[in-house]
């Protein structure tokens, strides 16, 4: 090869140096300068994770601080679908620790064969002990966060005023609802750096979670237990389809129990629990009331000086209304009663007849003076208004049939809170479960005036001759005088309006001690089979667990004779 050949050989093979040089510069600036940003972005999150640490929930307890609600500490396994090597062998793995079924495995599968996520749950709220045998296999691409699981160390108790949370620690049901915002804190997060095997190494930067507030309850747990125990023993013995009670603190509003049977256990909520026997039906579901509805009726005329306790009628058996005969429960003939008979006995056609002289319009007036046809405003989510119809749209033999409590539906706390109205000298006060003590997202009870001292203090005097003497002595507790009213309705076709001639609710609303009312309890029993009257089906539910309450309160007796 000539000198000049091998030149122009050394000139090329320079050139082409020079310009793959050059490239390279031109690479490395375009790297520094342009990509820069985002290329440092992309190493920041190969480096670092920002993890979310979940705040604690407040604790539930009674008024004897009693836990009701509370947390257990739980992990929560997340994953990157990029990092991990083999989703097959993974998901397998996975699931044979965490006891996932067939199907459960293959949807983890899924997850972990999405390449274009960067996120996926494999598993929320696991056991500790369970989460930490599944992280000794150092899956790659798998996280371990700490969580917590909100769990209901007493199970069944107060279940269904209590409620439930989702996966998220957030209150969907119940009081867990009704208070989210002060019981679900604020979470914190921590920014830190991973080495090249994803374990954390250092933390850049934290901020810390706002643990929950707690949450203390009117309700006391061994009044709950008795009240949930003699209504399931209540179910069992009339066979009917559910059983539903009240307790309220006469004076102050205060809810001390409230149940429905049957119940259900709120660990369970999450595996399924059908939203039938979720539903706290004293405040949710109405229903018709009965012959304790004739309180409102003899309550406006003594309050309009149309009667007093002692005015007599001269009442025949039935009497008509528009288009509808209307009769009293038992056959009888005709009879002399006086107003506080017709409470005693229970008598519907005395209690139209009252009605008469009180007239539709202030009838209404009075129904609404009660509270009923909207709601208390209890803390607690979904209350029912109750069904009160405009006096517009009352028909013919409407006026005939809502003072004795058919026509109307009403739920048990609106009806249990008008009765703690006259125990408390004709003073209404606002049902709560929660006090401003309790909780600093807590309202004070509202109260009003509903009818003067002298007629609660003749009404009073009325209710004792049902339980002494009347529809209700079933529901007479021995050394203590009881207040009260039986109730008894039959149930309407939803579909038709018909009432039923076998479907039934029996009530009984009572206050005890009568002479100086410390509890107002309501018992309602849906379509109990055998008997359907309120005096011998809820009347003795009420009087046991009246009893047990002023046992277990040291409620000295009051009766002298």
């Amino acid at each position: 090869m000539s000198q000049r050949a091998a030149n122009r050989r050394i000139r090329l093979l320079g050139a082409v140096l020079a310009l793959a040089l050059a490239g390279a510069l031109a690479r490395a600036g375009w790297i520094q300068v342009v990509r820069a940003g985002s290329l440092a972005e992309l190493a920041d999150a190969q480096q670092t994770q920002t993890i979310p640490v979940p705040a604690p929930r407040g604790t539930i307890v009674d008024r004897n601080n009693f836990e009701l609600a509370t947390n257990k500490d739980a992990i929560t396994i997340s994953a990157d679908p990029k990092l991990v090597t083999s989703p097959a062998t993974e998901s397998r793995r996975a699931a044979q620790v965490l006891g996932l079924d067939g199907q459960g495995e293959t949807k983890l599968l899924g997850k972990l064969a999405d390449r274009r996520s960067r996120f996926a749950y494999v598993a929320r709220q696991v056991p500790v002990a369970k989460a930490k045998r599944l992280e000794r296999l150092k899956l790659a691409g798998f996280y371990f966060t700490r969580d917590s699981k909100r769990i209901y160390p007493q199970g069944s108790l107060a279940s269904q005023v209590i409620g439930n949370t989702n996966i998220d620690n957030n209150g969907i049901s119940g009081l867990e609802s009704t208070y989210n915002d002060a019981l679900k804190g604020h979470d914190g997060w921590q920014k830190v750096v991973k080495d090249p095997a994803r374990q954390v190494i250092d933390i850049q930067s934290a901020s810390d979670e706002q643990p929950g507030a707690d949450l203390t309850l009117t309700i006391d747990n061994v009044i709950q237990l008795g009240v949930q125990r003699v209504l399931k023993q209540t179910l069992k013995d009339w066979q009917a389809l559910s059983a539903s009670a009240v307790v309220l603190n006469a004076r102050s509003g205060e809810v001390l129990a409230m149940a429905t049977a049957p119940g259900y256990d709120a660990n369970l909520v999450s595996v399924g629990v059908p939203q039938e026997l979720q539903r706290n039906r004293p405040i949710t579901d109405t229903y018709e009331p009965g012959s304790t509805f004739k309180l409102v009726t003899v309550a406006g005329a003594l309050s309009e000086g149309l009667v007093t306790p002692g005015t007599a009628f001269t009442l025949p058996y039935s009497i008509k209304v528009a288009d509808k005969t209307i009769h009293d429960s038992h056959p009888r003939g005709t009879e002399r009663l006086t107003v506080s008979d017709i409470l005693t006995l229970s008598s519907n056609v005395g209690a139209v007849t009252i009605s008469q002289l009180l007239g539709s319009e202030h009838l209404a007036r009075w129904i609404k003076r009660f509270g009923f046809g909207k709601t208390t405003g209890i803390d607690f989510p979904g209350e029912s208004a109750g069904n009160v119809l405009p006096l517009d749209k009352w028909y013919g033999s409407t006026a005939g049939t809502i003072p004795f409590g058919q026509g109307i539906a009403v739920t048990s706390l609106q009806l249990a809170a008008a009765y703690a109205a006259i125990s408390n000298g004709g003073v209404w006060v606002q049902p709560h479960f929660v006090t401003p003590a309790g909780s600093k997202s807590a309202s004070a009870a509202k109260r009003r005036r509903v009818v003067t001292p002298a007629v609660a203090a003749q009404l009073m005097t009325m209710l004792r001759n049902v339980v002494d003497e009347g529809t209700g002595t079933q529901a007479e507790i021995p050394n203590y005088t009881v207040a009260g009213k039986t109730g008894t309705a039959a149930k309407p076709d939803p579909r038709t309006g018909v009432y039923s001639t076998y479907k039934y609710v029996a009530s009984f609303v009572g206050i005890v001690p009568a002479y100086n009312p410390r509890l107002v309890i309501l018992v309602t029993v849906d379509e109990p089979k055998s008997s359907i009257w309120g005096g011998s089906v809820a009347a003795p539910a009420f009087k046991q667990i009246a009893l047990d309450c002023l046992r277990y309160l040291e409620v000295a007796p009051d009766k002298t004779s």
